[in-house]
């Protein structure tokens, strides 16, 4: 792999504050030697920020069984104060470690976002509901303007859509479409669980096919996205898909979490 091939991580908003400071050392020697793309996640620090985003009804599912946060203005300029917080800490934890950093807010023309979905299931009926979220249709790299070994991209996964309108992303499928447009060779997903698990035993190893299998019978919640997320990856020339809670050296290498490949 070229010390130009970017490293492509992202970290989810649940388990930000778990990294240990080794997990960090270990991240910013991969930084060192290669450019750095950290896209992260929001969940738990939103619901830090305020505990209505804990309760049932900001979460909605549409007529597919796709869940999204249902996601208004006010939601949009939340994110951004929990991003900015975010950004403090992550940027804090590299500086130490020698890689400084610069935020890629999405929507400032790095991601872009097809239409949304309109019907939405509410007290057990469908009904249109304007829900700023959608589909990532296109990345610019060139917004990345950086990209260089020994420097960090923070992105920030919102998106602007064709009317101009800043919504809200999947930050797992951001991350792969990052990573397919970047040219990045393997996207890491660090979540807060060690390795996939079908039937309760955890994976190794598994191809595009059967995770899309698994994804579709089995899969659940976050993982259910992650295995999409994975799925798009590869689709977009991404070789591999690492999902784990290891150090990002170890994942890399294969030592531990569920590598998925095409073949």
């Amino acid at each position: 792999m070229s010390n130009r091939t970017p490293t492509v991580v992202k970290l989810g908003g649940s388990c930000l504050d778990d990294m240990s400071a080794a997990w960090w050392d270990d991240v910013a020697a991969i930084g060192r030697d290669h450019p750095l793309i950290l896209v992260h996640g929001w969940s738990k620090p939103l619901k830090q920020l305020s505990p209505r985003y804990s309760e049932p009804s900001a979460i909605l599912r549409d007529r597919y069984g796709n869940q999204s946060r249902w996601t208004t203005p006010e939601v949009i300029s939340d994110i951004k104060t929990v991003s900015a917080g975010i950004a403090e800490q992550v940027f804090g934890l590299l500086r130490q470690r020698g890689i400084p950093g610069e935020r890629a807010i999405g929507s400032d023309g790095l991601v872009r976002a097809g239409e949304g979905e309109h019907w939405w299931w509410r007290n057990k009926q469908l009904v249109e509901l304007e829900n700023l979220v959608g589909p990532i249709t296109s990345v610019d790299p060139g917004a990345l303007k950086n990209l260089q070994p020994g420097h960090c991209y923070l992105v920030t996964p919102l998106a602007r859509n064709s009317a101009g309108q800043e919504v809200n992303t999947d930050a797992d499928r951001a991350a792969a479409a990052v990573a397919g447009a970047t040219g990045a060779t393997t996207l890491t997903l660090v979540t807060d669980v060690a390795h996939l698990l079908i039937d309760g035993e955890p994976v190794r190893r598994i191809t595009a096919r059967e995770a899309a299998a698994f994804r579709d019978r089995g899969a659940t919640g976050g993982m259910r996205k992650k295995l999409r997320a994975a799925g798009e990856a590869l689709d977009g020339g991404v070789e591999r898909v690492v999902i784990g809670s290891a150090p990002v050296s170890d994942m890399l290498a294969g030592r531990t979490g569920t590598v998925i490949t095409r073949q």
